[in-house]
């Protein structure tokens, strides 16, 4: 059997790893923009990006709601406000506006930055701490 302590060093790399798949795609799609990749391949691009942020912020608020984290809220609005800049970045391609895709891609890559240096980190500690 598995214990607390195993599941929590398993939860957290599960979510690092995460983190890095989704940086991953976040950056492709930045790519392909730049590179002048075709209308289909870029809203391929973004449908995959979308829906594996979603996926990853349910599995991290899963976790948050299993430990009772305090700071659930603001955590949650954070994943709020990156998939609506992520859905916007669509929407601006499905108008044939890509051109503003490579800089949302920084301002969306700096915000995960941040998030995952401060909130995903206090996250991790909590996880840590609190058996």
């Amino acid at each position: 059997m598995t214990s607390i302590a195993q599941f929590n060093a398993q939860a957290i790399e599960a979510t690092d790893l995460e983190h890095s798949e989704q940086l991953g795609l976040l950056q492709a799609l930045g790519d392909a923009v730049e590179c002048g990749a075709d209308s289909t391949q870029v809203a391929r691009q973004l449908d995959a990006l979308i829906a594996y942020s979603e996926a990853h912020f349910v599995s991290e608020e899963l976790l948050m709601r299993m430990k009772s984290y305090d700071d659930y809220e603001d955590h949650q609005d954070d994943h709020a406000h990156m998939l609506a800049q992520m859905r916007a970045m669509a929407v601006d391609h499905a108008n044939g506006n890509s051109a503003l895709i490579p800089g949302k891609v920084k301002d969306v890559l700096d915000f995960i930055g941040r998030h995952i240096a401060t909130r995903d980190k206090r996250l991790a500690d909590y996880v840590r701490t609190n058996r």
